[in-house]
């Protein structure tokens, strides 16, 4: 494992243009379910980011032929060979993501061993709800300290109603409700923009799905998938939270960025919630632009009351960006409660924005209050997560004078080449070996 850091020093005001990557929450799933037929797939605008790379590496293991293409991010998938149920236990016990190769290897070959998943350290991540919505489709879990067995000699259509909107519990419904016989409804549906693309996918190689873009999918069996003729090819959409941590990069920093391949409505949350910082986005003709003029002042609810950030399943405020907003947050004059309601453990990188001279009460493991604007300072900082690793970027290039930011391969997960991408803007950051 790498042992590299970021150096940064703060205080350059960030100018020019970026092209966001391609969604890495859309991408993973999209990586399993392209296991579910035989067929050849071309997936163009895959992020070459860490856990992509590994879940590819899993599905090379298992029996897929992988080739690069001209085009930077555009890669065949060429299934030659019959899909294997066991995945390498090594590979997945350290990425979140080979969570949703269990829906379509079940639907496939009817059973897998699903390795405990890894990923970020922000709490405790559950997988009752995918093991629950798998079951009522009739299969079969064994638990065991390592991980989980699932079989099902064949699987029904059932009215299933998701305990909680999970993402990947959705998508690895879908996928194995694919080739369930009769109909499935997954109620309380997740309905990212994500997990929409997913469904796209899935109907261009023939799904029957309906309800796209809601919480409420129906999904009628089918008993094969196949590619069009010259196999399938999709497009992943943008990243829409690399959007926003450019745009916060754009307003802390004093910049003005050009970002673009942007779908407005993507971010329309995003968007309102920086416009109650301060922070406004100009719509242009192929993206937005984040201008240098902002106000950077936190505008309070009616009667003067504190404003509450908070996040949301879709469409609300994702809570992928909370680590970012309450960065940003800092930089805004006024005072804000940030209330990051998923994850126990997200809000604790705190403590590093605090040493940094930000003015932050952490009410309790989901709630902090931020007391704006407050003049930042370099600090030698570790990041726990893909995206507190972000915020603690953002932080650094508004700061003053030089900071560290350690245990970097978090932000690789998740962020491809962005010190070089960051470079490109004015950022003075530097990767370096220990």
């Amino acid at each position: 494992m790498s042992s590299s850091y970021f150096k940064i020093i703060g205080k350059n005001p960030l100018n020019g243009t970026v092209v966001p990557q391609g969604n890495k929450n859309e991408a993973l799933p999209l990586l399993g379910a392209l296991l579910l037929w035989e067929g050849d797939v071309i997936l163009d605008n895959l992020p070459e980011i860490a856990d992509v790379l590994k879940l590819m590496e899993v599905l090379r293991q298992i029996g897929v032929e992988i080739t690069a293409l001209d085009t930077k991010g555009s890669y065949l998938f060429q299934k030659k060979n019959p899909v294997k149920s066991d995945l390498p236990y090594e590979l997945c016990s350290q990425l979140r993501g080979a969570v949703t190769l269990a829906g379509p290897i079940l639907a496939r070959t009817g059973r897998v061993f699903l390795p405990k998943p890894g990923g970020d350290k922000i709490g405790r991540r559950r997988m009752d709800t995918h093991l629950l919505a798998l079951e009522a489709l009739g299969a079969k879990i064994e638990v065991f300290p390592d991980g989980y067995m699932i079989t099902a000699d064949r699987l029904v259509g059932k009215d299933i109603l998701l305990d909680e909107a999970s993402v990947t519990a959705t998508e690895n419904a879908v996928m194995a409700a694919v080739y369930a016989e009769g109909l499935t409804t997954i109620r309380n549906a997740a309905s990212e923009p994500h997990v929409q693309g997913l469904c796209r996918f899935l109907i261009a190689a023939g799904a029957k799905i309906e309800g796209v873009g809601t919480n409420h999918l129906t999904i009628t069996g089918v008993s094969s998938l196949q590619s069009p003729a010259g196999g399938l090819r999709h497009r992943i959409g943008s990243d829409y939270l690399e959007i926003g941590s450019f745009i916060s990069l754009a307003a802390v920093t004093g910049g003005e960025i050009h970002i673009t391949d942007v779908n407005l409505e993507d971010i329309r949350m995003i968007r309102m919630v920086y416009s109650r910082l301060g922070i406004e986005v100009r719509p242009t003709e192929n993206g937005i632009l984040v201008p240098s003029d902002q106000k950077m002042e936190i505008i309070p609810d009616y009667h003067g009351a504190t404003p509450k950030i908070d996040d949301a399943p879709w469409p609300g405020f994702p809570a992928d960006m909370t680590s970012v907003a309450l960065v940003t947050a800092t930089q805004c004059k006024g005072t804000v409660l940030i209330h990051e309601k998923l994850f126990e453990s997200r809000l604790f990188f705190v403590d590093n924005i605090i040493a940094m001279g930000a003015q932050i009460i952490l009410c309790d493991p989901h709630r902090a209050i931020v007391i704006g604007a407050n003049r930042l300072y370099g600090q030698r900082v570790a990041s726990p997560d893909i995206r507190a690793g972000m915020a603690m970027i953002i932080a650094a290039l508004c700061a003053e004078g030089q900071s560290e930011i350690h245990n970097i391969v978090q932000i690789d997960r998740g962020f491809e080449s962005i010190d070089t991408r960051l470079r490109s803007l004015g950022a003075q950051i530097e990767r370096v070996s220990d």
